[in-house]
């Protein structure tokens, strides 16, 4: 990803302000129809309202998965795409994509055999009624039966109470059963998705441009006004199609363009990351994937030497914060307690919290466990002209974002009467590419890339960025004053500057939440903060007091859900050494 004279590319837009497609939204299935677009060779623009990658793409789970509990749903057509997608990614993807041992403590033997069809029947309505081993081993043998011909995961395995707790010991003694099978783990969904950015400018150096922090304002005389949101400045673009991908937000944008909507019912889903090493030895390096008292599927999950816990499932106003609350927090809590009732876990453990809305359809009085997860794309015209259409995306989830987009990209082409020239099945994505899947071919790598910096540096880096990490040993090369930060010694300065003048940052917040692993492993300090904005401000021409100000702001941000930080943060924040 490269920018312009602009920091993030915004002249280019006021420079020729028109394409033949402007797309609204920056999360993953605004970022792969641009580059599913920029590869056909459609001249085509994408703006973010905030960061790219900022809003529900970046409050996943973190997994991605073929839906095993979708089945119960019904959705059996979204279930067979989506673990076709999820075997197709493991291959063009793997250095964020990988497989992920998965395990269900089951309490009962036939419980749920009855009430599974009724609710499917009720659309989740009734008391839940928990699921048991025969209903949950129909559902894994039926999961299996969609994985036939893409070869990539282990089929599940089924084990008494006495395996199950040689397994994994801290496990809630009154389990009778366990089920093991496999899905995918996303490692760094923030960083795959700026490899799709990528991709995508460099299929279209001289057809597509992507600017965040830009939104769309209004629709003036058949033109979508577009704000920069940093300095104020309007652009009004033409574009003969609009693709609203703006997830959860698709109501909103739509009505800011005048073209009012009401297709999202989306629901709030928040995570904790716990830094807790006994809860993390007993998750014996596997996801936990259990139904808890209230019928919700959640999660326990080791990540990055810490443990995710998720998620909610909530009815939102679009209006409202989208924050973890104490509430969620202690449904967390108890979640834990429930399934490993011997680990001690408390608050002062959280050292991440993070909420998302997701972009799902209207549902009425449907049960929100029980709302779609597949997509739609619904078609009008752009107010006060003929000629342009607004395409908007309805629904979506990571594991399905490149059938989706190319879905959504096939509609477009369909508007312009052009043609495909290209798929996307199987392209490579990003570091995925060359990316080297045995221990030969990694040590071929790591000896041929080291840059003089030592194997375990390279090492590093190839785990963070795939074979993209090439790029950043060469920019580290010519920076004179590389050197490891003091609070964060595993990242460089160097290495944060190359991402500041090549990735669209913008913020302090970009760097900390997006394009590192910094504020998810609860790494953020005043300190650290204060480290990080000292090191990019030279490319990002920041002042003391601009430094002083991204500190605050990237502070507020990353622990916006955490009551402790404010007394916590009263100290005057360093912004220099």
């Amino acid at each position: 990803m490269t920018t312009s004279t602009s920091p993030r590319g915004t002249d280019a837009l006021a420079q020729r302000p028109y394409a033949d497609v402007l797309i609204v939204g920056g999360g993953i299935n605004g970022l792969a129809t641009f580059r599913d677009l920029a590869l056909q060779g459609v001249d085509v623009a994408l703006v973010e309202r905030g960061d790219f990658v900022s809003g529900a793409s970046a409050a996943s789970s973190h997994m991605i998965h073929g839906g095993i509990r979708y089945l119960e749903n019904g959705e059996f057509r979204l279930v067979s795409e989506a673990v076709t997608e999820r075997n197709a990614l493991l291959r063009i993807a793997p250095h964020y994509v990988r497989p992920l041992q998965t395990t269900i403590p089951i309490y009962t033997t036939f419980s749920g055999v009855l009430s599974a069809p009724l609710r499917f029947l009720r659309h989740g309505g009734g008391r839940p009624r928990e699921r048991g081993a025969a209903l949950i081993k129909v559902g894994l043998v039926i999961y299996d039966s969609f994985s036939r011909g893409g070869g990539r995961v282990p089929r599940h395995e089924f084990h008494g109470r006495k395996r199950s707790l040689e397994e994994l010991p801290q496990l809630n003694p009154n389990i009778k059963y366990t089920a093991t099978y496999w899905d995918a783990s996303l490692h760094d969904p923030e960083r795959l998705a700026l490899d799709v950015l990528r991709d995508g400018l460099a299929a279209g150096r001289d057809h597509a441009r992507a600017v965040n922090y830009t939104a769309a304002a209004r629709v003036e005389d058949g033109k979508v006004v577009l704000r920069d949101l940093e300095t104020g400045a309007e652009t009004p673009f033409a574009a003969s199609v609009v693709v609203n991908a703006s997830g959860p937000w698709t109501d909103l944008t739509n009505a800011a363009i005048d073209h009012p909507t009401s297709y999202m019912g989306g629901t709030k889903g928040s995570h904790i990351v716990l830094d807790n090493p006994e809860l993390l030895e007993a998750t014996g390096g596997r996801e936990l994937f259990f139904e808890h008292s209230d019928g919700r599927i959640v999660l326990i999950y080791p990540l990055k030497g810490r443990v995710l816990v998720g998620t909610t499932d909530l009815e939102h106003d679009m209006a409202d914060p989208i924050v973890c609350t104490e509430e969620e927090v202690d449904y967390f809590l108890e979640l834990i307690a429930n399934v490993l009732p011997e680990v001690a876990v408390d608050r002062s453990q959280i050292v991440y919290r993070f909420s998302g809305v997701r972009p799902l359809p209207g549902h009425g009085d449907v049960a929100p466990g029980f709302v779609s997860r597949d997509y739609r794309v619904e078609s009008a015209p752009l107010k006060g002209t003929a000629d342009t259409t607004v395409l908007s995306l309805v629904g979506g989830k990571w594991t399905t974002f490149r059938a989706s987009a190319e879905h959504l990209a096939d509609r477009v082409l369909e508007h312009l009467s052009r043609q495909r020239v290209r798929s996307t099945r199987g392209l490579s994505i990003g570091g995925g590419r060359g990316y080297p899947m045995t221990e030969r071919t990694r040590k071929q790598w790591l000896a041929t890339h080291e840059g003089g910096y030592g194997l375990e540096r390279a090492e590093v880096l190839l785990d963070r960025y795939g074979t993209v990490a090439a790029d950043v040993i060469e920019a580290i090369a010519i920076d004179d004053d590389d050197e490891p930060l003091r609070t964060l010694p595993t990242y460089s300065t160097g290495e944060l500057r190359h991402l500041a003048r090549t990735e669209a940052v913008v913020h302090l917040d970009d760097m900390l939440m997006r394009r590192t692993s910094i504020a998810f492993t609860g790494a953020v300090t005043a300190e650290s903060a204060a480290e990080v904005a000292e090191a990019i401000a030279p490319v990002l021409g920041w002042s003391v007091e601009k430094r002083r100000l991204e500190v605050e702001r990237g502070l507020a941000r990353v622990h916006a859900a955490d009551p402790a930080w404010p007394a916590a943060a009263s100290a005057s924040i360093p912004t220099s050494r």
